[in-house]
């Protein structure tokens, strides 16, 4: 997958797709979209989102860019839960220095999983990756999220 306006590219594993048209519709924070779909929940269990930054993120900014955006995507898309944070780590992204955060959510009566990733200003660019999982014990999907993160290459 090829995503021009955040300046990224990522594998899509099997099991997920992307939707092209789809895409267009998103809100203008996100630039792309891979979703998956169990066969146990027809609906989409897991979804990865890519965009690029507001505005670049220098190396010293990460774990705190990436922390207050990974909240702020847990109140978007988890109003009414309060998030517990899980793991905040310094990561590389694309051979740049990047800050992965992940938040599990209580959700209709298990716990979901809000995962994003930062990664530095290349020139006057930043890009982000965020996950959302229904299930944050399901390790197949955080195996998969985790390797669309590892494919990730800049530019």
């Amino acid at each position: 997958m090829n995503d021009t306006r955040a300046g990224v590219s990522y594998s899509v594993p099997e099991g997920w797709r992307h939707d092209a048209a789809a895409d267009r519709e998103l809100i203008g924070a996100f630039s792309s979209r891979i979703s998956r779909t169990s066969d146990a929940a027809p609906a989409e269990d897991a979804t990865v989102l890519t965009g690029a930054a507001g505005r670049p993120v220098p190396s010293a900014e990460l774990r705190r860019t990436a922390e207050g955006a990974a909240r702020s995507n847990a109140e978007f898309f988890f109003p009414d839960a309060a998030p517990t944070l899980t793991e905040s780590r310094r990561t590389e992204l694309g051979g740049r220095p990047a800050h992965t955060v992940a938040l599990d959510v209580p959700h209709d009566g298990g716990t979901a999983r809000v995962e994003l990733t930062v990664v530095a200003a290349s020139g006057d660019r930043a890009a982000f990756l965020l996950a959302l999982a229904s299930d944050a014990d399901d390790a197949d999907v955080l195996a998969d999220v985790h390797a669309v993160e590892a494919s990730v290459a800049l530019g």
